[in-house]
């Protein structure tokens, strides 16, 4: 904070350095996120694809219902709604975090689905008639050749995870927007919004950007592989 300031001078240091300690809490929420969502991604996933109908109809039920609900609607009613009706006092992190893993869960389990109903039907065949089991046939065929397929669009969500945390100002979360919008509306000179407007979306692409190019590198590797 004070190379920060030194460099900048006042009020362009402090305003600056508060917006670079507020990423920590974007990239904190992101990666709880990702792997909370990650974990009950993988089990719906694994609700959608075992052969047995009901369980694949609450699997299914649970992604169409969370696929059509806006991320900004979930962190509302987890957020707002919940602690009103129940009279509880929920904390912006639980909150937000709540309403993330929700939403990723929801989007992962539907990529990681398309990745391994991706493999050939031929692969199940050969499987069945090696007299493998369902789950020896998912770790030891589908599984390796589906993760192949999913890295990249997963690594890929999660720039959108980052992006989607910028929603949770609404509900009081102390991330980068919070931050940026309060100096935005602050009569500080220097801290007008056409200014931190931008140094924010600088601090987005920083966050995102590497992300996009790992992506990028994960497809471009799997292509080559499978060509």
């Amino acid at each position: 904070m004070e190379v920060i300031s030194v460099l900048f001078g006042q009020p362009y240091g402090v305003i600056i350095g508060q917006l670079i300690m507020a990423c920590k809490y974007t990239i904190y929420l992101s990666l709880i996120a990702f792997i909370g969502g990650s974990l009950v991604g993988g089990f719906i996933t694994f609700l959608r694809i075992i052969p047995n109908k009901f369980l694949n109809f609450i699997g299914y039920s649970y992604t169409w219902l969370f696929q059509s609900l806006p991320l900004l609607m979930l962190l509302f009613i987890l957020g707002l709604g919940a602690p009103q009706i129940l009279g509880l006092n929920i904390d912006p992190w639980v909150a937000a975090t709540m309403a993330l893993v929700i939403f990723t869960s929801a989007y992962l389990a539907e990529v990681w689905r398309g990745a391994i109903t991706a493999i050939p039907q031929s692969q199940w065949e050969a499987s069945r008639a090696l007299n493998l089991s369902f789950i020896q046939t998912m770790r030891l065929i589908i599984l390796p050749q589906a993760v192949k397929y999913s890295v990249a669009p997963t690594i890929s969500f999660l720039i959108q995870i980052i992006k989607g945390t910028s929603l949770c100002y609404i509900i009081g979360f102390q991330d980068l927007m919070l931050i940026g919008k309060r100096w935005a509306n602050s009569p500080v000179p220097g801290s007008e919004p056409y200014i931190i407007f931008p140094a924010m979306a600088v601090l987005y692409f920083f966050m995102c950007y590497p992300l996009a190019l790992l992506a990028k590198y994960i497809e471009h590797k799997t292509l080559l592989k499978t060509s």
